[in-house]
């Protein structure tokens, strides 16, 4: 079975058919999300927080990133799988970039994603320069977090949403083939999604974007720690597993566990 395309994830807009985008770091999960029906499949750096247990994203490395990577991408049967750059494997030169990106299409990804605006458009065109599709990421950045004074909206002053439209227009500009619009007004991303031809894909973002994209975790419900405003858990699994590991418990200390039936005669 054939994986989608780039071109093909780009004629979505065109038609308009929105996208959905789920982020998924291993093997088991990956399988799923293809038997759900689901074409786009991010590695985020959000498994520092939801997989590695961190407070933020700004610990997880290359090596945590490609070995992730590997995993969903060995996996995936027809996916376009996209890995996030981790912090620092593209801001301190382009050649740096070139090199860490390039290395992510070698672990099996079909294109990478690396948040920022201006500061990142010589990075995203020397990419696409050497073929490496790039995914840009504007608004709420959670690589810049200290920055930024904490995870909240973007844009919401007509300045600030000036400066994220033009750098959005810029990075479309640099050959970027997608752009994620993360907490900003669905007013701005509306704006935004009208005056590009590349898609954008929504994450606190409203419902005018070309698609949507949530943390696996926070989708099933297996994440509560932290629960923005954006997320909608379509279940609650983590009540689900405290609820069978509490019987498995129970079920050994009386005896019940293992019956007849698991064990072997």
């Amino acid at each position: 079975m054939a994986h989608l395309t780039i071109p093909e994830f780009q004629q979505h807009k065109q038609q308009g058919k929105k996208l959905t985008v789920v982020t998924a770091y291993d093997a088991l999960f990956t399988r799923i999300v293809e038997q759900a029906g689901l074409e786009v499949i991010l590695v985020g750096d959000s498994l520092g927080m939801v997989v590695q247990g961190k407070t933020n994203t700004l610990s997880v490395t290359m090596e945590d990133m490609l070995y992730h990577t590997r995993l969903v991408a060995q996996t995936a049967q027809r996916s376009l799988v996209i890995s996030d750059m981790p912090f620092l494997s593209y801001q301190v030169s382009v050649q740096e970039a070139v090199r860490n990106a390039g290395q992510f299409l070698q672990a099996g990804a079909a294109a990478v994603k690396l948040e920022g605006g201006l500061s990142v458009v010589d990075r995203v065109e020397a990419m696409t320069r050497f073929g490496i599709p790039v995914m840009g990421h504007v608004g709420m950045t959670p690589q810049s977090v200290n920055q930024s004074g904490g995870y909240r909206v973007q844009g919401k002053g007509q300045k600030e949403a000036e400066k994220i439209l033009q750098e959005a227009k810029e990075l479309e500009a640099a050959g970027a083939f997608a752009l994620v619009l993360e907490c900003v007004p669905s007013s701005l991303a509306h704006t935004i999604t009208q005056a590009l031809s590349i898609p954008t894909i929504g994450i606190g973002a409203g419902q005018g974007c070309d698609g949507q994209v949530l943390v696996l975790y926070d989708l099933l419900g297996l994440f509560d720690d932290f629960v923005p405003k954006f997320v909608k858990p379509y279940a609650h699994l983590k009540a689900d597993a405290l609820q069978a590991l509490t019987r498995y418990k129970e079920e050994v200390e009386c005896g019940k566990f293992p019956s007849d039936a698991e064990s072997y005669n």
